[in-house]
């Protein structure tokens, strides 16, 4: 990987370190962050890829994208995914899963349930990513949240917001997706139609755009809260007077619990299957890479078998 350009190359098999294993990948997931590393950011230089499904010892797997040291106070504390010390899987000092075999920790692994299609299974990280939006909203009765973003993580937060007692409206640009999340009871608007007016107790900003935090932030009421998801290369230039004028809560929200995500596919909660758009074998992965750039397509997966 140069700039944004992504290629293909003959690496050799992972040697594990102490603790960790080597699985072997059936599918790896592009998402809007890998995208955005191609273009530069994080600087990071190796094997894309953190949404993985894979085997080891003939399981299947999915594996946590924070690969953590275990012992630091922060670590001990449960959270992490903060750890100082950490690496992340195709994103921060790690190889990812866009590859044949990859070395993972073994803490880092979670055995997907027989009931979860590998299909299903392959969503377990962005699904996780986008629960996460629930641990830090209330979302009670008669509460109105808008999710910005009708992509791939824009979706699966509003599938997972639809499963809480709040109203739930998506803004997005693409009104085909829409039927993804009305049938869940999501209401969906178009970015074009949507009012422009502090209306909803709290935005969600999944639209991996610089200009969707200036959107949310005028949709977001006096004393809301606004849960930043997106991810981009470069500084956007943002009008903070907003937040302290209506004293708005700005929240970034990052990785969740595969275990729940997990979880809550094995129940069939949540549905992301109708995300996919597209699946290419490893050895057209840039091909992958360009089918994910394209306007208005959502999860394209890479299966190395």
């Amino acid at each position: 990987m140069d700039g944004a350009r992504v290629a293909l190359a003959t690496r050799d098999e992972p040697v594990p370190l102490p603790g960790e294993v080597v699985v072997s990948v059936l599918r790896a997931g592009i998402c809007s962050t890998d995208l955005e590393i191609a273009r530069g950011y994080m600087g990071f230089q190796g094997v894309l890829g953190h949404e993985l499904l894979g085997t080891v010892e003939g399981r299947r797997v999915c594996a946590e994208i924070n690969f953590s040291c275990g012992s630091c106070a922060l670590c001990r504390s449960g959270q992490k995914n903060h750890c100082p010390a950490r690496t992340v899987m195709g994103i921060l000092g790690h190889d990812g899963a866009l590859a044949e075999k990859i070395a993972v920790p073994r803490t880092a692994l979670h055995a997907v349930p027989d009931a979860v299609s590998d299909d299903a299974a392959a969503f377990a990280e962005p699904l996780a990513a986008a629960l996460h939006v629930r641990d830090d909203l209330e979302c009670r009765r008669g509460d109105r949240i808008a999710v910005l973003g009708d992509g791939k993580l824009g979706l699966l937060a509003a599938l997972a917001l639809a499963r809480t007692p709040a109203e739930t409206t998506l803004v997005g640009r693409h009104a085909e997706h829409f039927p993804i999340v009305e049938s869940q009871g999501v209401r969906a608007v178009l970015e074009k139609d949507a009012v422009r007016k502090a209306s909803f107790d709290a935005v969600v900003e999944a639209t991996g755009s610089p200009a969707g935090l200036d959107l949310a932030l005028a949709l977001a009421r006096p004393r809301g809260t606004v849960v930043l998801k997106s991810t981009y290369a470069g500084a956007p230039p943002v009008a903070l007077a907003p937040v302290v004028i209506h004293e708005i809560r700005v929240l970034g929200s990052r990785c969740g619990s595969i275990e729940r995500a997990l979880s809550a596919l094995a129940e069939r909660l949540v549905d992301p299957v109708p995300l996919l758009s597209a699946t290419f074998p490893l050895e057209k992965a840039d091909l992958a890479f360009a089918r994910a750039r394209e306007p208005g397509v959502l999860k394209v997966v890479v299966t190395s078998r």
